[in-house]
């Protein structure tokens, strides 16, 4: 089989390619270069992939292995399908997650189409942690990853249907110290290098600091649920639904971000009570299973989020309507909901907001 693996410079890539080599297929390494500047570095360590340094590691790798490795400038295509997409949702008071759009349109589902297409690739290997199997009533599927701790299959929830059978994830059934392990066996230089942990094209700002540099201040009130104004912000970017530090403002108990409004450019907070709800609404639901095949239903609304079990979900003209047995803290408008039976990934779309 020919494969190309997505090499990002990191541990678990390089790993992956190892693996399918080691089982006799024919493998490339590709890497994508989204930033022309040197990523920011944490005591000097890389904190966010896709940097030149990264680029170099994943070129250094591969001959190792002794595989062809060819790097694509996708600087453009990331900016217009990933960093202009932030930064309107952020200026909309919404909170997106780049990554999972990122799985979709740029170096997941759409790089595995434009590999078959440009090489004639059977699959695209990358090395998240999830696992693709071929399932007797839903077809190609994935399922979560066999290490709790690092599974991605909530990050793949994006991911078109059809982009499954040229997608293949072989480190699914393994744990992130057996990955290191075997890249230390194999004598890869990168057996020890740190794992990404910051949006890349952040290069460890904050959200807010990365939208203000694209669109400046924009000052508002932020006012009580009760209708009291209690302060004012530089900008809506720079808060998220839940938040509770860095409000800026004094009062007799805490208070939390309950609410965003983009068309009076308000912040609106509140006691943790108005966090909770059991209902929210989601546009354009990519499905990697079929709705009326769906049973045992549970949703995460964020990475990290223990998943709730849903009780309804229905279309309503538009939009779907996801009801939870129990009230849900924190959902957030623009973050990723995925949906689940026990660790089938059924799929997934971006939240639109709650019920009142």
């Amino acid at each position: 089989m020919r494969v190309a693996v997505g090499m990002s410079g990191g541990v678990d890539s390089s790993v992956a390619a190892l693996l399918l080599k080691e089982n006799g297929h024919e493998v490339i390494g590709v890497t994508l270069r989204f930033h022309t500047t040197e990523a920011c570095e944490v005591n000097g360590t890389h904190n966010v992939c896709c940097s030149p340094k990264d680029v170099q590691d994943a070129a250094r790798v591969s001959q190792k292995l002794g595989i062809p490795h060819l790097t694509f400038d996708w600087e453009k295509i990331f900016k217009e399908r990933v960093i202009d997409y932030f930064v309107r949702e952020y200026s909309l008071g919404r909170t997106p997650n780049p990554c999972a759009l990122c799985n979709r349109e740029v170096k997941t589902g759409y790089f595995a189409r434009y590999l078959k297409a440009v090489a004639d690739i059977d699959r695209l290997a990358t090395g998240h942690y999830a696992r693709i199997e071929e399932h007797p009533a839903f077809g190609r599927i994935i399922r979560r990853g066999v290490d709790s701790r690092r599974d991605q299959s909530y990050f793949l929830a994006l991911v078109r249907k059809e982009d499954l059978e040229l997608l293949d994830f072989p480190l699914g059934s393994m744990t992130k110290d057996e990955v290191r392990e075997i890249a230390r066996k194999h004598n890869l230089d990168v057996a020890e290098k740190r794992d990404s942990q910051e949006v890349c094209f952040l290069m460890g700002r904050s959200p807010g600091e990365y939208i203000e540099t694209a669109i400046g201040k924009r000052e508002g009130p932020i006012k009580h649920i009760s209708g009291k104004v209690l302060g004012k912000h530089t900008g809506i970017y720079n808060f998220t639904i839940g938040q509770r530090r860095g409000l800026g403002i004094s009062y007799g108990k805490p208070l939390y971000v309950v609410d965003i409004d983009p068309r009076t450019n308000t912040v609106l907070v509140g006691e943790e009570e108005y966090l909770y709800n059991d209902t929210l609404y989601v546009k354009g639901v990519n499905f990697h299973v079929p709705p009326e095949q769906w049973h045992k239903v549970s949703a995460q609304i964020r990475y990290r989020h223990t998943p709730v079990e849903v009780e309804s979900f229905k279309r309503l003209s538009d939009v779907y309507e996801v009801r939870f047995k129990e009230d849900v803290r924190g959902i957030t408008p623009g973050q990723v909901i995925a949906f689940y039976n026990e660790d089938i990934l059924l799929g997934g779309g971006i939240i639109e907001g709650t019920g009142t």
